[in-house]
């Protein structure tokens, strides 16, 4: 009698309806909320403000998410919070582009940012910890590397968009048209990403609770990504840089064009290399491969400190500078779940999102701060060492979470 062929071991599926949802959803907020953002200067222009004005706005906004993400990650403790959460979030943010067509000042629009971003931040950690908890442990990384690609894609879309609606309408009709995508985010989510349920009877923990639970190599995490974070200038400093070692040069388009047609690339290599990097972390360890690429952060601190005016080398760092935000970004996501459990990950991402958040400021403030009073040079050299220091944290300092095989 002939025994029975072994089945086969059917791997877990991780691009599920579920995991679109969530890659859908972010595509189209942020194709929506950086087409405003592209056309807000120009509304600014109209208003007479100041140039600025548009650093104020964008100052405080940035500060008022980082700060929400923290509530936002307690409220994520509460699963079934989690995707009220997440829609109202992806709503508000949505009609908030809106509302700048109705603006008269710039206080209407800051007004309006404040509003949008407060709930962008609130809902962030919870969109984080439902994709966490949506996938196989072995699929995480790929999971999460997809989802980069997407929200990424839709990062490099906004622009275009706002170019193509700048030519087409009148300006005040393009924030109404911008509007469209950020709400139909949150019907894709929705519609296609499942609320959580939650059998634990005990009830979630409070906010300072939930940070006190946090387990100590998660801590140790957050140091290594606050040290990287203070010298991860934001790349405006990059498009800013390029353009002054370009100078008055006979380039077709201009160096301010060119500028900007390498900062649509530093996009899209961070597009391209998120799902493959978020790949190898379910077959290596994330940490590792996260110190890689905090290394060729501070690379492209130096490289942007000893700039050459030439077109293939400023390519070359615009590459390099778009893996860092590729590999950082979904491998950061990738550790945060590996190092917390599941009842805490909602204030683990969090803290993690409002300390990359104080990393951003700092970082950006001191670098433009030091540039203008001492030079390029020593500004990004700084920075280079703070994203150093930052890499060997994670090296000697952050355990090793166990990969996943497949």
């Amino acid at each position: 009698m002939t025994e029975p062929a072994p089945q086969a071991v059917e791997k877990p599926r991780w691009l599920s309806k579920v995991v679109l949802g969530f890659g859908l959803a972010s595509l189209l907020s942020d194709a929506g909320h950086e087409a405003g953002t592209a056309a807000l200067p120009v509304l600014l222009t109209t208003m007479a403000a100041a140039p600025a004005t548009l650093g104020l706005i964008e100052g405080i906004a940035d500060g008022v998410v980082c700060f929400a993400k923290l509530f936002g990650g307690s409220l994520a403790n509460r699963p079934t919070l989690r995707k009220p959460l997440a829609v109202l979030g992806y709503t508000v943010t949505g009609l908030s582009i809106g509302l700048f067509a109705l603006s008269s000042s710039w206080l209407h629009i800051l007004a309006a940012r404040i509003l949008g971003w407060l709930f962008r931040g609130l809902r962030s950690p919870s969109r984080s910890a439902m994709l966490a908890d949506a996938v196989p442990k072995q699929a995480l990384g790929r999971a999460i590397g997809f989802h980069r690609t997407m929200d990424t894609v839709g990062a490099i879309l906004g622009p275009l968009l706002a170019t193509v609606l700048l030519l087409k309408l009148p300006l005040r009709h393009v924030f109404w048209v911008a509007m469209v995508p950020g709400v139909l985010a949150a019907v894709a989510f929705a519609l296609l990403v499942p609320a959580q349920k939650t059998t634990s009877r005990e009830p979630p923990p409070s906010l300072m609770a939930g940070f006190r639970a946090l387990p100590v190599p998660f801590r140790r995490f957050l140091l290594a990504v606050l040290s990287f974070g203070i010298g991860d200038f934001a790349r405006t400093l990059l498009v800013l840089r390029a353009t002054e070692i370009l100078g008055p040069r006979d380039i077709p388009g201009g160096a301010a064009t060119v500028a900007i047609l390498l900062f649509s690339l530093h996009h899209a290599v961070a597009a391209a290399c998120a799902f493959p990097v978020g790949y190898l972390s379910d077959r290596m360890s994330p940490r590792k491969l996260l110190a890689v690429g905090y290394a060729l952060g501070v690379l492209t601190a130096l490289l942007t400190a000893f700039a050459q005016p030439s077109i293939p080398f400023l390519v070359g760092l615009f590459a390099v500078a778009g893996m860092v935000i590729g590999i950082e970004e979904t491998l950061e996501g990738v550790l945060c779940a590996k190092l917390v459990p599941s009842q805490l990950r909602g204030s683990a991402y969090g803290v993690l999102a409002a300390t990359n958040g104080i990393g951003d400021m700092v970082a950006s403030s001191v670098v433009g701060v030091v540039w203008a009073a001492y030079g390029a040079t020593l500004a990004f050299s700084l920075a280079a060492a703070a994203c150093a220091v930052g890499t060997l944290l994670l090296i000697v300092a952050v355990p090793d979470a166990e990969p996943s095989s497949s």
